[in-house]
């Protein structure tokens, strides 16, 4: 069985962490390096830097900053954000990245998702889905729905979410980092139910996003929903929790984890 992965996200704006609720109102956090190195010793299995506005700002990747954290961080680095082409993901993946994650443009041309895998592997390829309830499609259709967002969830694309979901993987993307733009930063949990969906359409791995608030919703997230692995920020920014204590709290309760020696 493989081991299921604690990610830390760090969402950046203008170099600084930040944290919001429903992706606005949002809140200084630290500094990105200095966060990274922090869940770098706690022994957080990977991590994930978004800049969230790089879409919207028509700006490229944050290389600097990607290049600073990978000189001070030894596990896996996902990026995020302002990524446009080829040549932006062979920067990216240059400037220290493991792994890169698409969403706008992914969705405006999926061609690249065929094409990136081709030129770097599916293993280094995150599709990022940020989705809403669609509460005319529940209606619609008698169950719930959920509409993909792109922009930093400015905008919404017109998409089912989770036949997107199956369209990725069919593109050869290697991961789904699937956030729930309803519970983006309230704390009341992951939306277990979306959650659940996506992990049941796909045969790739689905990180889950947005929501947490304790150790007992990173545990629903595995057991009910069936992710791969959570994705938490709240939580471990402002030091409620380390990542040690949620392996603990997750290994005590049966879930495979990879545990530092």
């Amino acid at each position: 069985m493989l081991a299921k992965r604690i990610i830390p996200c760090l969402d950046v704006k203008d170099g600084r962490v930040v944290k919001g609720i429903n992706f606005v109102n949002l809140k200084d956090a630290g500094d990105p390096v200095e966060q990274a190195k922090v869940y770098n010793q706690q022994g957080a299995d990977e991590l994930v830097f978004l800049d969230i506005a790089a879409s919207f700002e028509d700006r490229g990747p944050m290389l600097d900053v990607i290049t600073r954290t990978a000189e001070q961080v030894f596990i896996p680095l996902t990026v995020g954000g302002g990524i446009k082409s080829i040549d932006d993901i062979n920067r990216l993946l240059r400037a220290g990245a493991d792994k890169v994650s698409m969403n706008t443009v992914a969705v405006k041309n999926p061609d690249l998702i065929k094409s990136a895998v081709l030129e770097f592997g599916s293993q280094c390829i995150v599709v990022a889905i940020d989705a809403k309830l669609n509460k005319k499609l529940k209606i619609k259709n008698k169950k719930l729905g959920w509409e993909v967002y792109i922009t930093g969830g400015r905008e919404a694309a017109g998409l089912d979410a989770i036949e997107w979901a199956k369209k990725v993987e069919d593109l050869g993307a290697g991961e789904i980092l699937l956030t729930s733009m309803d519970k983006d930063g309230t704390k009341d949990g992951y939306d277990l139910e979306l959650t659940k969906e996506i992990v049941e359409a796909v045969n790739i791995p689905v990180i889950a996003s947005g929501g947490a608030g304790n150790l007992e919703h990173l545990y629903q997230a595995f057991k009910i929903a069936g992710c791969d692995a959570v994705l938490a920020a709240s939580i471990f920014h402002y030091g409620e929790f380390t990542i040690k204590e949620a392996k603990d709290y997750l290994s005590g309760k049966g879930v495979a984890i990879r545990m530092d020696k």
